[in-house]
């Protein structure tokens, strides 16, 4: 059974070949905003063209346009080959990640860039189980943090505020989803924005 893992929710461009749980073949490029030119020719680069039973993809939160680019070329090769796809969450990626890198901390919560200048936060435990997700404006999240171990790519907004603070910079690695138990590699594959939309519909006059 091999999995294709397509990771392009954040700065990260990240993919994977999984076979029984085994990392066959990875890349992972920090891109920016590059997604689009960068994943389909990294798919390219792993054998067999990445080829596999199912693909499994980040559904954010993270970049509006990462997740997009990431759940669209997955949900493409998925009907092109004829497999399933399903999804997971950046933040439980990162925060699997992390407890393998740190078993001695007791709960940690993951601090991701967001839009507008705010970070989305969520508190995990060792065993993965997640608090809500927020998005907050770095003072405030670091108010709601209070001091516990945190790690993610939003730390630089937050460390503007308290250049003390405990945690590790951090994006998700596709080849790192070995970590995340079935149940949480089984979201639908759909954006998790993570924060209201902007623009609201106009009300309808009454006519």
């Amino acid at each position: 059974m091999r999995t294709l893992v397509i990771d392009t929710a954040t700065a990260a461009c990240s993919v994977a070949l999984i076979a029984d749980g085994v990392v066959v073949a990875a890349l992972h490029e920090v891109v920016g905003r590059g997604h689009a030119e960068r994943l389909v020719p990294m798919i390219a680069e792993l054998p067999d063209g990445g080829k596999a039973d199912a693909v499994l993809v980040d559904c954010g939160p993270g970049s509006f346009t990462g997740l997009r680019v990431g759940l669209a070329a997955a949900i493409g090769l998925g009907i092109g080959w004829g497999v399933p796809v399903s999804g997971y969450a950046s933040t439980s990626l990162i925060a699997a990640a992390a407890f393998a890198d740190h078993p001695d901390v007791p709960a940690l919560a993951v601090v991701i860039e967001g839009g507008h200048g705010e970070v989305f936060m969520q508190r995990f435990d060792p065993a993965l189980a997640a608090a809500p997700l927020a998005s907050l404006k770095p003072d405030a999240a670091l108010v709601a943090l209070g001091g516990e171990f945190a790690v993610g790519s939003g730390l630089g907004r937050l460390a503007a505020f308290d250049p003390a603070i405990a945690g590790v910079d951090a994006l998700p690695v596709a080849a790192r989803a070995t970590l995340l138990p079935p149940h949480l590699t089984a979201l639908p594959p759909r954006p998790i924005y993570g924060r209201a939309p902007d623009a609201k519909p106009a009300a309808v006059k009454p006519a």
